[in-house]
């Protein structure tokens, strides 16, 4: 193995691009493990190592304690400052997360292994173990054991994993770089919520109070339109079922008609799936949801914490667990979706427990489920700015994602290539 193009990094600031290879040092000699046990129990704050998020407070993480008072007397302590590794694997973590404590003094399972660096300026580890550069060294040394979402290591080869030492001048260099890229990230991500939160309010300003038919924001040339009509959504839609074609026929499966179910069900605009049914599927008695149709979940998991619903920008197949609304009289499905999404909290209220972990709403009661509605102009325009807003929404989204892109890619040139290092 090339050891040279292991120690070097394809990417280097211009001042230190003659200055060679970066040698490796153990995590043994430069770090301390830590093992203090909270035997006294004063510490209560429980940590959680989460692969995504990093260290955060177990209440704030879980929304409750997982662990109990009566148990953390062999809890490590580990204080702010102190980086924990995760065996716990996953999508986010394959070998389990490397995270620094940000958040406070607290105390964390003994199934984590907790350590401090000696050297108490340590900005370029806390980048270094969010890349992939440490991973694998964890694979060589390292299994799955007997559970396959747990990594196996012994603290002694853990600590005897390889770090490279680049001069400190380099290493600052590099951990501020990302640091900024953080940054700016952060700032963009808070930007999006902002959007979202002002989108939920404006909703709850241009349409009518449960049980009122005057909106408290109305567009200036609406002003004098007086009530807007009080109806049921049975009254102006008609409730289609979906249904899955045979998985044993072949013939059925990989045509041309994008087919839908709760996982393509993210985005108000619907138009595409990761799978497709055949014309064969549809003579055989599969349902078409016409371009421009309103589609409801109304069977699943995730109706415990939202109600997924969009409008079909092509025609598309849905399956049992949606009902399609072919809307009639003088409503919009583009203002009856952001019309049911202001009134989600209501319809989260009617969702029942299927007996199997999932969500269900009734059609019943969906059909007396209570809509109020403007004159057509104003239906458009209310439409037309919620929409406006969305690509607002998804225009931030996309320049988040980039970022993130970006730094991801820039982490994978500032540190060596993982495949290229010596264990």
């Amino acid at each position: 193995m090339n050891e040279k193009k292991g120690l070097v990094p394809r990417l280097r600031f211009p001042e230190f691009r003659e200055a060679g290879e970066w040698p490796l040092a153990s995590l043994k000699q430069l770090a301390t493990r830590r093992t203090e046990r909270n035997r006294d129990g004063e510490v209560v704050r429980v940590l959680t190592n989460s692969a995504e998020h990093g260290v955060v407070d177990q209440r704030d993480y879980f929304e409750k304690d997982i662990a109990t008072q009566g148990n953390l007397e062999n809890y490590f302590i580990v204080d702010e400052g102190d980086f924990v590794y995760n065996p716990r694997i996953s999508t986010f973590a394959p070998v389990g997360p490397i995270s620094q404590n940000t958040v406070a003094k607290g105390v964390m399972s003994p199934l984590y292994t907790v350590f401090r660096f000696n050297n108490p300026d340590n900005l370029f580890y806390k980048h270094y173990f969010k890349s992939s550069g440490w991973h694998l060294y964890m694979r060589q040394v390292g299994s799955t054991g007997a559970r396959h979402d747990r990594m196996a290591i012994g603290n002694e080869d853990f600590m005897a994993m390889p770090l490279p030492k680049p001069p400190p001048e380099e290493q600052k260099k590099i951990a501020d770089c990302i640091s900024s890229l953080d940054a700016l990230i952060t700032a963009q991500a808070d930007k999006l919520d902002a959007l979202k939160t002002h989108k939920k309010g404006l909703m709850q300003q241009l349409f009518p109070r449960e049980g009122e038919t005057v909106p408290r924001l109305c567009f200036p040339e609406f002003r004098e339109a007086g009530e807007w009509e009080n109806i049921t959504l049975g009254k102006i839609a008609k409730f289609i079922s979906g249904g899955t074609p045979s998985k044993d026929v072949a013939d059925y499966w990989k045509g041309s008609i994008p087919w839908i179910s709760a996982s393509s069900m993210h985005d108000i605009k619907i138009e595409k799936s990761d799978f497709s049914i055949t014309d064969s599927a549809v003579k055989a008695g599969a349902r078409i949801a016409e371009k421009g149709t309103l589609l409801l979940l109304v069977r699943g998991s995730m109706l415990h914490k939202r109600i997924p619903m969009g409008i079909s920008a092509i025609d598309v197949a849905f399956n049992q667990d949606i009902k399609a609304l072919e809307l009639k009289g003088n409503i919009t499905a583009e203002y009856l979706i952001y019309f049911l999404s202001a009134r989600e909290s209501e319809l989260l209220g009617q969702v029942t427990s299927t007996g199997i972990g999932a969500g269900k709403l009734d059609t019943l009661n969906l059909k007396e489920f209570p809509v109020v509605i403007p004159i057509a102009k104003e239906q458009q325009k209310i439409a037309d700015c919620l929409s406006s807003l969305d690509a607002l929404i998804a225009a931030q989204a996309d320049k988040l994602d980039a970022l993130k892109t970006h730094k991801k890619g820039l982490m994978q040139q500032l540190f060596p290539n993982p495949e290229a290092v010596a264990a």
